[in-house]
């Protein structure tokens, strides 16, 4: 079957067949983040092969996105550091792949290594961006050009399963909890005595990558109390535990005590609690996008990075940003004055938000 399908990848460029397809590998990507951003194109593989068994084969601190996404049957944990560390632990990897007789691989990670991997596999159709010098260990290498890196990162991969053949994706939102992620939920608002009936309002102040795309924590103190006066909101901070300072910081600023759940809950359980947020206000983070995702009413703050490219997801989500001469810069510490962030005013941020809530 899949040497008929070779001779039509010849005569028909980067399109993948419609037939023959039944099991599919995505790799997907290592971040929150970069996660959510792929969801879209995923959505697009699904109502191209809707009958098709999709897994997708990540990192673990990232797995509960693609678990939670409702076009994903199965994922597979990618444990390196762990078991699949080493040229052993590749090799027992590739042996796992193999087993399962995948039928086509599309490596949404930009990295020669998912080519590497999905070609000792024995998958017969590898597919991604040529990206990394691996355009030669894929039967279905999409030229990755210099216009399409300057795209938002969600149309970067639905560019690719276009250029693939693939359907149009469906709207979202991508994110879908299920039941059982009710359970942890309301014994978190029962433990920090949060009433479901008033707003929540969740807040992310922390930022993986570097200093510089992060708001002030003593403005996020600020809106905090100003939220609590205005709309007796229930502030909830969320990160992971590098963000502990940042979080112990706007407590600390902030005129009533607020609910810090940096580092104390799973990825699963922060994105189940955001879905109960009435508003969620973060730097440009993770769980900014999972907001998005979930399409929570979100004010995105973004100083030393692009939200052409990084916008949320979701059609209730706000921008702020100034667009300073410098910026964006994409460093990870200012090595200047800040202003990308400094001419980001308390105000600014409170007005949006009463604007959002108001639309609620």
């Amino acid at each position: 079957m899949f040497h008929a399908v070779g001779k039509m990848k010849l005569r028909n460029g980067h399109m993948l067949p419609r037939e023959g397809v039944e099991r599919i590998l995505v790799r997907g990507t290592n971040w929150i983040g970069d996660a959510v951003m792929t969801l879209p194109a995923l959505s697009a593989i699904r109502k191209t092969y809707p009958e098709a068994r999709i897994s997708v084969l990540v990192k673990p601190w990232v797995a509960d996105i693609y678990q939670l996404c409702p076009h994903v049957d199965e994922v597979i944990l990618y444990e390196r550091p762990g078991i699949h560390d080493g040229k052993g632990g590749i090799f027992r990897l590739v042996r796992e792949l193999k087993a399962r007789n995948f039928h086509l691989a599309v490596c949404l990670q930009n990295a020669i290594e998912a080519a590497i991997i999905t070609r000792l596999a024995g998958i017969p159709l590898r597919a991604g961006y040529n990206s990394d010098g691996r355009g030669f260990l894929l039967t279905h290498a999409v030229r990755r050009t210099g216009a399409i890196k300057k795209v938002h990162q969600a149309d970067y991969y639905l560019a690719m399963t276009r250029a693939l053949g693939c359907a149009d994706a469906e709207g979202g939102p991508y994110l879908r909890l299920r039941p059982e992620d009710d359970g942890p939920v309301e014994e978190l608002l029962l433990n920090y005595g949060l009433k479901a009936a008033r707003l929540l309002v969740g807040f992310a102040p922390g930022a993986h990558y570097g200093p510089a795309k992060k708001w002030f924590p003593e403005r996020f103190a600020v809106l905090a109390d100003r939220l609590k006066d205005e709309f007796q909101a229930q502030i909830i901070l969320f990160g992971s535990d590098a963000d502990r300072e940042t979080t112990k910081t706007i407590q600390q600023a902030a005129g009533r005590p607020l609910i810090d759940l940096a580092g104390r809950t799973n990825l699963r359980t922060a994105v189940a609690l955001i879905a109960r947020c009435g508003l969620f206000v973060s730097n440009d983070s993770g769980l900014m996008h999972v907001a998005g995702a979930l399409n929570i009413p979100t004010i995105a703050i973004f100083g030393s990075t692009n939200p052409a490219t990084t916008a949320p997801l979701g059609e209730k989500s706000v921008i702020i940003y100034k667009g300073a001469a410098c910026s964006p810069c994409l460093k990870e510490t200012c090595p200047a004055d800040f202003r990308c962030m400094e001419m980001i005013e308390t105000d600014e941020v409170i007005g949006t938000a009463r604007d959002l809530l108001c639309q609620g």
